[in-house]
């Protein structure tokens, strides 16, 4: 296993030629130069979906473990290697750059990233605090043609095609309800998400300080590096890493807007590990469209596994694996069942970005829908932390 001083001296001795290259104008048949900040286990599954599309390559990767560039250094050995994303950021070659760090970090990197004028694929949940999304959207708005996707991989799928078709073509009447599930289960002591401390997971390859960021300073644990999904400081639990695609999937379709405000209960029931965030959980969000949103979620059972239903005083649309409209019989007598049975291409989301970025387009998760629903994701969080109802003050723009 290569050191960080090892690492370090290579990223050094290329700066200058970084430095130098020029800036390039991309055309439509162009290859696309990419870069990613953050190559764990999402990192580099993304790394794969960008590789199986036609016309990109990758010129550099940023990772603040030395393990994770040797790894993401086999999918790209022609790549640079940094560990520091802001020599990345200074390959004027580069067009676009992956985000897949932890969430705490997504503001810091995307607003460097906007700032470098490079596009920018964004995965979530997008913003980790409301001051983050502002934050965040004044970069955005700030760069003005960069094109930003974000990784709710749904809103790029033949779910959303069925879903958009549906809402068009049958009746749903004054929908008052979404009702949405999220359950998982694992054999007994293997914890969700937890990951194992490997014996080089050291200061020595590990830049601690730049993994903290902007969170409050600890001494150097490599449990708390590896496992940060457990912890409040760094992640916002199964809210961020489940219910905001269940989330965004509707408010792009139904084009819904940031809460009226939002309850959260739970708790840490079955694994106690040492995780600050729940593993099960009730969240009920309440929309200034006149609707509810409620979302259950649990590590203890998978009975119920994933679902959404959307619930309408004249039909229901229901989607699982696939999507389905089904009648309310009461108002609804004259129409039956439909159900949707569009595929989705693979690397469909991934495709979609780089499309945009030829053709100059919105992407099919632009940056108002992951905006939207980061904020509701943050309002949950917060009332289950302040055990509280939390409120939306939409003139000021922040949580009361």
């Amino acid at each position: 296993m290569a050191s960080r001083r090892n690492f370090l001296s290579t990223f050094a001795s290329s700066v200058g030629v970084t430095l130098a290259a020029p800036a390039s104008v991309l055309g439509a048949n162009e290859r696309i130069r990419l870069g990613i900040i953050g190559p764990g286990d999402r990192g580099l599954q993304l790394m794969r979906e960008a590789l199986g599309c036609e016309g990109v390559e990758f010129a550099g990767v940023c990772d603040v473990y030395t393990r994770r560039l040797e790894q993401a250094r086999q999918l790209a050995p022609e790549a640079k290697t940094y560990l520091d994303y802001r020599y990345l950021l200074e390959d004027k070659s580069i067009d676009a750059v992956l985000i897949a760090t932890p969430q705490h970090l997504h503001c810091e990197h995307f607003t460097a990233v906007m700032e470098a004028g490079k596009h920018c694929y964004q995965e979530k949940t997008m913003a980790f605090t409301v001051d983050h999304a502002k934050r965040m959207r004044a970069a955005y708005e700030k760069a003005g043609d960069r094109i930003v996707s974000i990784g709710h991989q749904s809103c790029t799928s033949g779910l959303m095609d069925d879903a958009l078709a549906l809402l068009g073509a049958e009746p749903m009447g004054k929908i008052t309800a979404i009702h949405m599930t999220m359950y998982r289960n694992t054999p007994h002591g293997r914890p969700q998400w937890s990951r194992p401390v490997y014996p080089d997971m050291t200061p020595e390859n590990i830049l601690w300080k730049q993994f903290q960021g902007e969170a409050p300073e600890h001494e150097f644990d490599a449990n708390r590096f590896i496992n940060w999904r457990f912890f409040w400081e760094y992640s916002g639990g199964n809210v961020y890493e489940n219910m905001c695609h269940q989330l965004a999937f509707w408010y792009k379709a139904l084009d819904l807007q940031i809460p009226k405000a939002a309850t959260m209960t739970g708790g840490v029931y079955l694994w106690k590990d040492g995780r600050e965030v729940p593993d099960t959980m009730c969240v009920t969000i309440e929309q200034p469209e006149e609707m509810l949103i409620s979302w259950n979620s649990g590590f203890g059972n998978d009975h119920l596994r994933a679902t959404e239903d959307v619930l309408g005083t004249d039909g229901t649309i229901a989607k699982g694996q696939q999507i389905r409209w089904l009648p309310q019989r009461v108002n609804t007598k004259d129409r039956e069942e439909k159900l949707g049975r569009t595929p989705t291409a693979p690397r469909a989301h991934m495709q979609n970005f780089f499309d945009c970025i030829r053709q100059n387009k919105t992407p099919n998760c632009p940056f108002e829908v992951g905006y939207r629903s980061s904020i509701a994701c943050r309002m949950a969080v917060e009332s289950y932390r302040r055990q509280r109802t939390i409120r939306w003050d939409a003139d000021r723009e922040d949580l009361v």
